[in-house]
C-alpha cells in the first residue's frame, strides 16, 4: 500500500493512494497515520478499510507529509562513501547520529524557509525510514526488517553554517521550520522490491546537482534501525532520514546556496517526487 495524507495544514485526512492521482478517504476509521495507528496494527487493517470504497481524485487539493507529527526525528550523516568525500571528512566506521526537531515536518511540495540569519541553506534528498512498532535492543539485524512499517522520500533541508560553524550539535542546522519535507507518499515494504537499489536524484532550478542509489549506502536501513534501537527507544511512526549521495551545495567548489526563488525537485524510484520553492525568512 501508498499512505497519503490530503488536505490543508493541521487538517490533514489519511487515505489509501491508487494510481498516481487518485485517493480512498478512510478518515472516518483511521484518526491519523500516527503513534496509535502504526502501533495498534492499522497497517494491518488498512486494506480491508480501504476495500470497496470509491477512490477519488487528489486534483488541486495539497497533499501533506504522509504521516503525523512522529515522536522524533532521527538522522544518519555521511552514510554515502561519496557525500562523505565531498564534505572533506572519513567514512564512518558506525553511523552518525543527530536528531532533527520533529516540527521540521511539512508536505512534499510547500514551501522551504530560509531561517533568519543564514548564509549557508542546502539541499539534501534522502531515503526516510517510517517505524511501525515500539522497538528497542534488537538481538539482530535481520529483527529490524519487521519494525518498519514503510519508506518515504525525504528532503533533509539543511543550514550549513548553522551546523558547522556554531558549535555544538549539528541539531541548529536542521531544525529550522519547513527543513523536513516528506511523501507524496509512504509507500509498505511490499510495494518496493529492494530498498538497495532505489535511483535518487535532485535538481535545483532544472538543473541536476544530485544524483545517486541507495545501492552505495554504508549503514542499510535495517543495520541502521538495529544500530539506534542500542541507544534509545524507537516508538510506532517515528522518522529516520538515512543520509543523503553527494552533489549537495556544501560539496562544490565555489559552495552553491539556496536562495529565495529556487525550486528544488527530487525524487527516489517507487517513492515519488517532491517540489518545493524556497521562499525568503519572515
Amino acid at each position: 500500500m501508498r499512505l497519503v495524507r490530503i488536505g490543508p495544514s493541521g487538517a490533514e485526512k489519511p487515505g489509501v493512494l491508487v494510481g498516481d492521482d487518485q485517493w480512498i478517504d478512510v478518515s472516518d476509521a483511521v484518526a491519523d497515520f500516527d503513534e496509535a495507528f502504526f502501533g495498534g496494527g492499522g497497517l494491518a487493517r488498512l486494506s480491508a478499510l480501504a476495500e470497496g470504497r470509491e477512490a477519488q481524485p487528489i486534483g488541486e487539493e495539497r497533499i501533506g507529509a504522509p504521516i503525523a507529527r512522529p515522536h522524533q526525528i532521527i538522522c544518519v550523516g555521511l552514510n554515502y562513501a561519496d557525500h562523505a568525500a565531498e564534505s572533506g571528512q572519513a567514512v564512518p566506521d558506525e553511523p552518525i547520529l543527530f536528531t532533527k526537531s520533529p516540527n521540521t515536518l511539512v508536505g512534499p511540495n510547500d514551501d522551504v524557509r530560509i531561517p533568519r540569519g543564514s548564509t549557508k541553506p542546502d539541499w539534501e534528498v534522502e531515503l526516510g525510514i517510517v517505524m511501525g512498532a515500539r522497538t528497542s535492543y534488537l538481538d539482530s539485524v535481520d529483527e529490524a526488517r519487521d519494525r518498519i512499517a514503510g519508506y518515504v522520500l525525504v528532503n533533509d533541508v539543511s543550514e550549513r553554517a548553522f551546523q558547522m560553524e556554531r558549535g555544538g550539535q549539528w541539531l541548529k542546522g536542521k531544525s529550522a521550520e519547513t527543513f523536513n519535507p516528506a511523501g507524496p507518499w509512504l509507500a509498505t515494504p511490499d510495494e518496493i522490491p529492494d530498498v538497495l537499489d532505489l535511483d535518487m536524484w535532485l535538481d535545483v532550478d532544472g538543473v541536476r546537482r544530485q544524483t545517486g542509489s541507495t545501492s552505495t549506502m554504508i549503514f542499510d536501513p535495517y543495520v541502521i534501525v538495529h544500530y539506534i534501537s542500542q541507544f534509545m527507544v524507537l516508538e510506532p511512526g517515528d522518522l529516520i532520514n538515512t543520509g543523503t549521495p553527494p552533489g549537495v551545495g556544501l560539496g562544490f567548489s565555489p559552495q552553491i546556496w539556496l536562495q529565495a526563488g529556487d525550486v528544488m525537485e527530487l525524487g527516489i524510484t517507487g517513492l515519488g517526487v517532491q517540489r518545493q520553492t524556497v521562499v525568503p525568512p519572515r
